[in-house]
């Protein structure tokens, strides 16, 4: 050790190792677990929006148990939060592997967000105290290779494992990554100073969570229970309603509350967050919707769809590397507009795909998508927090990462309901035209396989009926997330340019 208490070069490496993998598997668990869905989902007996809870439980306990993080390090120690969140989220990794109905897989999925929410502002932290200034912007550019790492191998590596094994082999390697990251630092990382005088709102936090989690309740099951003419759906409403209406007085009229009221004075920071509420909407709801289409709607085997979905990270890793080269030297609001517009051009691609589209028409407009989302991710992160005092950015940078995990989760949910409701409402709308005095049953090839006269033809038209309402309602939703990404088109207007960029620990405090 150093007189400043550094780790030496080589207690520094070690860490660094164990940090890169806890980092490499809470990012794999964003996007591993999407291309097995279809798989799940016919072993605990989902539905279409059922299945989704999976993504959302995940999303919406890590958004929940986000902003926290910081004050239980001071409280408990950076070193303890961290073997804490490593051990729980790898045990609530094997519970998801193990799970024998959608409830059980639901309930462990909201474990392992709770667990590895803290672990991407634990990384962060842990490479900037390892590191001295000048390594810093080093370390953090390894650590976000890892960050990017886990959209490029998480698709490819779920199907190959579910193809070979089973599905609940996608959260089974978590195992032995999350046994070496904890040994590792068990054995290399030290303990921080604990702040015992360290205070949380809990009432706000308390308040904030309780709304979050009954509106996202009510959004994944209000398709299920026909939204408001469910009690259920109503009850859960009203307390989401309630709770946020008691976190917005007591923000407002507490000394020190939970989410400081101050942060939304400045126009860049709201601006921002409005922002990627929208681009969290609409780049995980695609991830979603993908691996159903590829594996349902094109008979795709999963490792096939993992494999043209893993270029996605590609273009989103390439284009980050290109912006990091440009931030700085060209104006960050012309940065976002090609972002958003190279997004919405894939999304509009996407509106005119059927089951014949070819593999590598699908490769090069995921490719195009991850271009898009790489030149919004960062320079998003930086003009959102740039302006903030750097007292408040810690915080600032929780409530963004907030918003973006609230955007994903609502996301998800609304366009699997869609999927469902459009389908239901696209086969009413072509059943009719259906009928055995259409002329289209003179052909003897078509009566050979759909004979509306017997019960096999019927079954076999219904079947085709259904198939092509469900690449309608696919259509539906692409639509809808291409006029969403157009949406935030004016927010551009509301940035105003830093007067310079953020410095190296600031630019890496942002990244996620």
């Amino acid at each position: 050790m150093s007189a400043e208490g550094t780790p030496a070069v080589a207690n520094r490496a070690a860490i660094t190792v164990c940090v890169i993998l806890a980092t490499l598997m809470q990012a794999l668990d964003t996007t591993i677990a999407n291309v097995a869905l279809p798989y799940i989902q016919g072993s605990v007996a989902a539905s279409q929006d059922q299945i989704a809870w999976v993504l959302t439980s995940y999303i919406v306990a890590a958004a929940i148990m986000t902003p926290p993080t910081g004050y239980l390090a001071g409280r408990f120690g950076l070193k303890r939060l961290f073997l804490f969140s490593v051990a729980g989220f790898t045990i609530a990794s094997m519970l998801c592997g193990m799970a024998q109905s959608l409830v059980q897989i639901v309930l462990f999925r909201v474990l392992q967000g709770l667990f590895g929410a803290a672990l991407v502002p634990l990384s962060q932290t842990t490479l900037l105290n390892i590191n001295p200034k000048e390594r810093q912007g080093s370390a953090m550019a390894l650590w976000g290779v890892a960050v990017m790492a886990g959209p490029v191998l998480g698709p490819v590596l779920g199907g190959w494992l579910t193809s070979v094994y089973s599905w609940r082999f996608v959260f089974y390697i978590n195992l032995p990554i999350g046994v070496l990251a904890f040994l590792g630092m068990s054995t290399f990382l030290t303990e921080t100073k604990r702040n015992a005088a360290a205070k949380l709102d809990w009432f706000g936090f308390g308040t904030l969570s309780l709304a979050i989690g009954a509106m996202q309740v009510a959004v994944d099951r209000g398709e299920q229970k026909d939204w408001f003419g469910s009690g259920e759906i109503v009850t859960e409403a009203i307390i989401a309603a309630a709770a946020f209406y008691l976190f917005l007085v007591h923000t407002f009229t507490a000394r020190a509350p939970f989410v400081r009221p101050s942060l939304f004075h400045d126009r860049n920071f709201t601006a921002g967050t409005l922002f990627v509420t929208v681009v969290g909407l609409t780049y995980y709801a695609s991830m979603a919707l993908q691996p159903p289409y590829l594996q349902d709607l094109m008979n795709y085997p999963i490792v096939s769809a993992g494999l043209v979905m893993g270029p996605r990270g590609v273009g989103t890793m390439a284009a980050m590397m290109v912006v990091g080269k440009l931030i700085g030297r060209i104006d960050t609001r012309l940065l976002l507009g090609i972002g958003l517009g190279t997004t919405a051009w894939s999304f509009y691609a996407m509106t005119g795909w059927t089951p014949d589209v070819a593999q590598a028409t699908i490769v090069t407009v995921g490719v195009i998508q991850g271009l898009g989302l790489g030149f919004i991710f960062v320079p998003l992160s930086l003009v959102t927090l740039a302006t903030l005092p750097a007292a408040t950015r810690a915080e600032g940078a929780g409530l963004y990462s907030l918003a973006r995990n609230i955007g994903s989760s609502v996301g998800i949910s609304v366009v699997n309901a869609l999927v469902t409701r459009n389908t239901q409402v696209n086969h009413a709308t072509i059943a009719p035209h259906v009928s055995a005095i259409n002329r289209a049953f003179e052909n003897a090839e078509i009566a050979r396989f759909w004979n509306p006269m017997t019960a096999a033809g019927r079954a076999a038209l219904d079947a085709m009926v259904t198939r092509q309402a469900q690449i309608i309602a696919y259509i539906d939703d692409y639509k809808l997330l291409m006029l969403a990404t157009l949406a935030v088109l004016p927010l551009l207007l509301l940035f105003s340019r830093p007067s310079s960029a953020p410095s190296g620990d600031d630019h890496a405090a942002v990244l996620e």
